[in-house]
């Protein structure tokens, strides 16, 4: 409940209860606030469980946190991965592309280019053949149309 209020400012506050309530009329005053805080968690309490009794057995394992939409989209979609989100995030390898791209823009054989080559398959299409072709051009001579690549 107070999990921010520090070491320091748990004394001051309970300095400045002392000077503004004083000594003897600071017990009542715990007491009081005390019962207080007890009965609004009874009938916080006491209302949720007329609201599950109310909703019925569809939702005996509804949570009230459940509403917060941290926790909502936590766990409909973290935890549950029945669309194969991780698999997709896992698949992404923006390095490797990253790397590729490079290559490609300095005129340097990828080793995926050098797989493609060799017969293996590979994402970027007829690319490795493109550069390959494009370094034996002539001047004046358009390069070759790569519908892959447009």
């Amino acid at each position: 409940m107070f999990n921010d209020i520090g070491p320091m400012e748990l004394v001051t506050l309970v300095v400045l209860a002392v000077l503004i309530f004083g000594p003897d009329k600071l017990p009542k005053l715990i007491q009081d606030v005390s019962n207080v805080i007890r009965k609004v968690r009874s009938f916080s309490e006491s209302a949720k469980q007329d609201i599950r009794a109310e909703l019925g057995p569809e939702f005996k394992d509804f949570e009230f946190e459940d509403l917060n939409p941290k926790t909502f989209v936590r766990k409909q979609l973290m935890d549950n991965d029945d669309l194969g989100l991780k698999e997709i995030r896992n698949s992404f390898d923006l390095r490797k592309d990253m790397e590729e791209v490079a290559d490609a823009v300095h005129g340097r054989e990828s080793a995926t280019a050098t797989t493609a080559a060799n017969g293996s398959v590979n994402g970027s299409g007829g690319t490795p053949d493109l550069l390959k072709k494009r370094e034996k051009l002539d001047p004046g001579e358009r390069p070759p149309f790569d519908a892959d690549a447009t």
